[in-house]
């Protein structure tokens, strides 16, 4: 089990969505916090209103860009100088562009791979050596549902948070000798100020797909990883339909396939899709 009072805990893209709702729940465990994220002004407003809601919490901030290595190192060296060693790292920076396959311009799939895959990966580089020397630790890499099936108009950003999900199974073994747990979160749809720049750029499939979830609150999104941390979970879930695909994704994945492809049928029946 981890303790989360007293432990310095990083949160990347702490500043808004999950990240925000996260460093909420875990101020209320007595986590001392650093968010990290690139907007300064948003970091300071997300800090108030971490402590603003936890007035004993302790809470800094890191404005950095996960896609800058060296920035990144800085702002993690300048968190660890002042709050100590990062005893649990959160990774959840990062955004989707959906868009028909052919249709998105190269630079889209490079960028989807440099901010959610390579910006996991560069702050994991960052903080778990540390832990290695230390011989303990906790990581957190959050992935997406998107990371256990593939799904219509996500071609850019599913392939990188399949890539995060193999690195987290990578490191599993790797660390786990070193007394570092390495879990992956899987959020489904999620409702943030990211989901909602996402909607405007569906395709209509993709929106129909959508249509048929019922998409969670950071809130609760951040209490399931909150109590996956302290549970010492390595695969975290916040809803019954995530569990079931990262249980038992080979059972279950056909099904979903057959029902996307189901709604594809009917979005486009309807005359939905737009011809190139």
């Amino acid at each position: 089990m981890t303790e989360l009072h007293g432990a310095h805990v990083l949160v990347t893209g702490g500043s808004s969505g999950i990240g925000l709702a996260l460093a909420r729940g875990l101020a209320a465990r007595g986590a001392v916090l650093t968010l990290l994220a690139r907007d300064r002004a948003r970091l300071d407003a997300a800090a108030d209103d971490v402590v603003g809601a936890s007035p004993a919490a302790t809470v800094g901030v890191a404005p950095a860009d996960v896609t800058d290595p060296p920035v990144l190192r800085s702002a993690i060296d300048a968190a660890v100088e002042a709050r100590g060693p990062v005893d649990v790292v959160v990774t959840s920076a990062g955004a989707a562009h959906p868009g028909y396959f052919e249709r998105l311009d190269d630079a889209v799939f490079r960028d989807q791979m440099e901010l959610d895959y390579f910006g996991t990966l560069h702050t994991l580089r960052a903080v778990v050596p540390s832990m290695i020397r230390r011989r303990g630790g906790h990581v957190v890499a959050v992935a997406s549902t998107a990371a256990l099936v593939g799904v219509f108009g996500y071609s850019a950003y599913a392939p990188a948070k399949f890539a995060v999900r193999g690195l987290v199974e990578t490191l599993r073994s790797e660390l786990a000798p070193h007394g570092i747990v390495v879990a992956c979160a899987y959020p489904p749809d999620t409702d943030t100020l990211g989901r909602a720049r996402e909607n405007e750029q569906k395709p209509v499939e993709t929106a129909g797909i959508s249509a048929a979830i019922r998409p969670r609150s950071a809130e609760t999104v951040a209490a399931a990883i909150v109590r996956g941390i302290e549970r010492n979970r390595l695969v975290i879930t916040a809803d019954v339909q995530t569990a079931a695909l990262a249980r038992a994704a080979g059972i279950v994945a056909p099904y979903v396939r057959w029902s996307t492809d189901r709604t594809v049928r009917r979005v486009r029946g309807a005359g939905g899709t737009v011809e190139p």
